[in-house]
């Protein structure tokens, strides 16, 4: 099979504009992010798929690969089913141009379980073991069935623990993904569904449309930078 990760990258952002082409460790955040998916020698090919020129020239100053997309996709999945279109592959990795600390076990964890071919969609989760987090409504939650299938996801605590019980687990989903090409190519053009729009997770509309998601345990926290502050906090853990 031919493994492919892609990199969505865009200069908008309410929070943080321009977070792609923030410096980190002198050099920008996307580069990070780019050898971090290419040194890990999993992949045939990394692309970062952007609408703006900045990141394209960025990219391509460090000698990356970078295609460029139209300005109007609602999210990463779209910007990624339009750069691998035409390409020759058989599994797409979806790795947030956010995320500067993602390493190679991580990513091979997800690689592994495409050995099963009843496989189209696999991401990840990590423990969860912290009360204010476990409340957080920006922290998404999952559950999985006996076969490591989502059965949910959800910005509140599931499962919910009605009667107090001791030793249960709760598990932090972490936002990268890979897919089938297809199941990319044809999970774009289903319409948004109820419970994408009640919990604004776009992940729901695999379940929801019977797409199973196979989620993949991991330590990594998925340490990723919506913010100035989380620059400065990623910093710190890159210099130690």
């Amino acid at each position: 099979m031919k493994f492919i990760a892609v990199i969505p990258a865009r200069f908008a952002s309410v929070r943080f504009p321009g977070k792609p082409l923030a410096m980190l460790q002198g050099k920008p955040i996307i580069r990070h992010v780019y050898e971090r998916v290419w040194n890990s020698q999993l992949f045939e090919d990394v692309i970062v798929a952007t609408d703006d020129d900045r990141i394209r020239e960025a990219v391509a100053s460090f000698g990356g690969k970078v295609t460029m997309t139209s300005d109007s996709h609602p999210s990463g999945s779209d910007r990624i089913a339009e750069a691998i279109n035409g390409m020759d592959c058989d599994v797409v990795f979806n790795v947030q141009g956010d995320e500067p600390m993602i390493d190679a076990d991580t990513l091979s964890r997800l690689k592994q379980v495409f050995s099963d071919p009843s496989v189209r969609v696999a991401s990840l989760m990590t423990p969860l073991n912290d009360d204010k987090a476990l409340l957080n409504i920006n922290i998404v939650k999952v559950i999985t069935d006996n076969n490591m299938n989502a059965l949910y996801f959800s910005r509140s605590p599931i499962p919910c623990n009605r009667d107090n019980l001791t030793g249960v687990e709760y598990f932090r989903h972490i936002g990268v993904y890979a897919y089938r090409k297809q199941t990319l190519l044809d999970f774009v053009n289903l319409p948004q569904g109820k419970l994408e729009q009640i919990e604004k997770l776009e992940q729901l509309r695999f379940l929801v449309n019977g797409i199973p998601i196979r989620m993949v345990t991991t330590p990594y926290q998925g340490i990723g930078i919506d913010t100035p502050e989380d620059l400065i906090n990623v910093d710190k853990l890159l210099s130690d």
